[in-house]
């Protein structure tokens, strides 16, 4: 076996991209003594590495406040589906993003929290032609034990593909 599969001469040479990251620990131990707020502010700011994630997919803050943040994220054809669309998961992934960030953003030293559940709706196709997708997350209504965000997604042309809601289970760390 020589492990590359014979492939068709009309598939054309593979193309690749390289992922580099930082130590995750990192950005997670720069939470310590944060507000959630001053926290993904020095991860806007560079004063602490990416989450690997954000990297990978190509997705960054570009505003923050409390209970309300925009993150903008350049897809690649790496995330592409079968029918030469982005993949849902990638809309569902950023949503899942800014709806946590959102509810992070409103919590105090010594606080995090994981996403409990996410429904998404997908509005409209997109493709490397929609452009830079636009994703903002808002909190709908915070909580001690579980908070709720929505999110909402738009293309290059600012037409909306996509929406969500989220429940967000708040703890201390």
């Amino acid at each position: 076996m020589s492990g590359a599969p014979d492939v068709p001469e009309s598939w054309g040479s593979p193309r690749s991209k390289v992922v580099t990251w930082y130590d995750p620990a990192i950005s997670a131990g720069g939470l310590a003594g944060r507000s959630g707020l001053e926290y993904l502010q020095a991860l806007m700011d560079g004063a602490l590495p990416p989450p690997p994630i954000a990297l990978l997919l190509g997705m960054r803050p570009v505003r923050l406040e409390a209970g309300l943040v925009v993150f903008e994220c350049e897809p690649d054809e790496s995330v592409y589906n079968p029918l030469g669309l982005i993949h849902g998961g990638l809309a569902c992934t950023l949503a899942d993003t800014v709806a946590g960030c959102a509810v992070q953003s409103t919590l105090g030293s010594g606080f995090g929290f994981t996403s409990i559940d996410i429904a998404v709706s997908y509005l409209r196709p997109v493709s490397l032609e929609s452009g830079t997708l636009t994703a903002t997350g808002r909190v709908v209504k915070p909580g001690r034990r579980v908070a709720f965000a929505e999110a909402q997604i738009h293309d290059g042309s600012r037409s909306l593909v996509a929406t969500a809601t989220s429940s967000c289970l708040v703890f201390a760390l």
